[in-house]
């Protein structure tokens, strides 16, 4: 795993002597690093990028990699917001970002899934239930036992469910479950940002801190309560220690997104 200052974008680095294959690509600017950090491990071809999904920090260094000569992968709907006029990102109630440059875009892309036999083993790329995106890529290598999970899974803050995007909670509830499934006793996950490789027990204290929070906000929703209700009560209180450090999303984004999707009202305005 290469990763950037706070763990962000985290870059998965598969070599060997059939040249190295590459899951994310972080921002533009730090493409230089990063094909100096593989230089410190390898002097192979890097041959193969796979993109796990359209954020900046997984796909900003896409450009300067295939002017490299590297061949670019990506899932159909992850292509198509590169065709986009503008990115629409959740963060800070949604902000736009300009159009990917066109020389970074996918050259090949799959429906379902992707297999790369590389290294001496057969690698697994393929889509993942709409979560963070609708174009979210998983990507096992068996023979390592490495999973990459792209921003499905992340250690440093609540899920981040893009819908502008197509993401959606019960999307990421179906692919955590799918990938702790997948995982072995000593299979090592890749989140999309934390600053650690982590195992399957770190799948499911993430997965049962968004059902804990689904459970409590869907309670609520039966019992009639509006999202201001909802806030108040603070279901993701004991949570926010843990998972509401990071500036710029934090409960008072998440728990919104799993209100609305859960089916909850407008926010109440007016109590007399």
């Amino acid at each position: 795993m290469v990763q950037r200052p706070g763990g962000g974008g985290n870059i998965g680095v598969q070599v060997g002597p059939d040249g190295v294959l590459l899951v994310d690509a972080l921002f533009a600017p730090l493409a230089d690093r990063l094909v100096a950090a593989i230089k410190e491990v390898t002097d192979e071809e890097i041959r193969f990028l796979i993109n796990t999904h359209i954020h900046g920090d997984h796909v900003g260094g896409n450009e300067n990699l295939a002017n490299l000569g590297v061949l670019i992968f990506a899932h159909d709907n992850t292509r198509t917001k590169f065709l986009e006029e503008s990115s629409h990102f959740p963060r800070q109630g949604g902000s736009f970002a300009p159009q990917q440059a066109a020389g970074g875009r996918p050259l090949i892309t799959y429906d379902s899934a992707i297999g790369f036999h590389l290294n001496g083993e057969e690698v697994r790329a393929f889509l993942a239930p709409p979560s963070h995106t609708d174009g979210d890529t998983f990507v096992y290598f068996p023979e390592s036992d490495v999973l990459h999970l792209g921003d499905v899974f992340r250690t440093t803050s609540y899920p981040i469910i893009d819908k502008f995007n197509g993401g959606t909670l019960r999307g990421t509830i179906a692919a955590l479950d799918l990938a702790i499934s997948m995982a072995g006793p000593d299979t090592k996950v890749i989140p999309g940002h934390g600053l650690e490789i982590v195992g399957r027990a770190e799948m499911q204290e993430f997965l049962d801190m968004i059902l804990d929070i689904r459970d409590q906000v869907y309670t609520m929703i039966r019992e009639g309560k509006h999202l201001d209700e909802v806030m108040a009560a603070a279901p993701a209180g004991i949570y926010d220690a843990e998972w509401g450090q990071e500036a710029g999303w934090t409960a008072i984004d998440f728990v919104p997104l799993v209100y609305y999707e859960l089916g909850g009202a407008g926010r109440l305005l007016d109590r007399q």
